[in-house]
């Protein structure tokens, strides 16, 4: 596991926002098919989307940060 003082890689924070991003895109998607907006009951509609959308994202940047880095031989 990564000290907690280690630098985030780059492609861990694109990959953490591409997760959230998507998630909102997927979510927002499943709201307008289902033509239900309440993922939620207690929050505001328009915000559920990027409220959930953080869970996968948050996931994404544990996961990325935890791992091991891989260096690559110069070839």
């Amino acid at each position: 596991m990564a000290s907690p003082s280690a630098p985030i890689e780059k492609k861990v924070k694109l990959g953490t926002a591409l997760a959230y991003l998507v998630s909102v895109a997927g979510l927002a998607i499943v709201g307008a098919v289902t033509n239900d907006p309440s993922l939620i009951s207690g929050m505001p509609d328009a915000l559920e989307p990027f409220v959930l959308g953080m869970l996968p994202a948050a996931g994404a940047a544990i996961g990325g940060w935890a791992a091991p880095h891989t260096p690559r031989s110069d070839a």
